[in-house]
């Protein structure tokens, strides 16, 4: 098994960004051992943090930038995620399962990665987000 596996990137917003920090992650967790589940599971919570990020944290601000950190072992892959926007409070962000909120579209990608993740956490004010997916979610 190999030495724990350790990456960093700035995205400024492009779509390809988004697609090789998930690529590297992927391959690290599959020289780690990781399943097809953890892997899917990782990408659907990386997408949805990273888009985030850039969509509402920096609001597509041209020189916008997100800092993603990340690091994979045997035992756990850990993410976090930093835009430059002024951040937001989760708890104030509408449950998307509540019946009156079913048809509003916000809410959805926090509820996935929590879902997906075995921890979530925003740091204050909003706008850094740390993600940890343990190996015992992937039997």
């Amino acid at each position: 098994m190999p030495a724990r596996t350790v990456g960093h990137a700035i995205l400024r917003g492009l779509r390809a960004e988004i697609d090789a920090c998930q690529s590297a992650v992927e391959e690290a967790m599959a020289q780690h051992g990781y399943g097809r589940e953890a892997l899917f599971a990782v990408r659907l919570a990386l997408e949805e943090a990273l888009v985030n990020a850039i969509r509402h944290g920096n609001r597509h601000v041209p020189g916008g930038q997100v800092d993603f950190r990340w690091s994979v072992d045997g035992d756990e892959a850990r993410f976090e995620v930093r835009d430059q926007g002024d951040g937001f409070d989760p708890d104030a962000v509408p449950d998307p399962t509540h019946d009156d909120n079913l048809e509003i579209p916000s809410g959805r990608g926090i509820m996935l990665m929590k879902a997906y993740m075995s921890e979530v956490a925003y740091r204050d004010p909003g706008n850094h987000v740390s993600m940890v997916y343990r190996r015992s979610k992937d039997a």
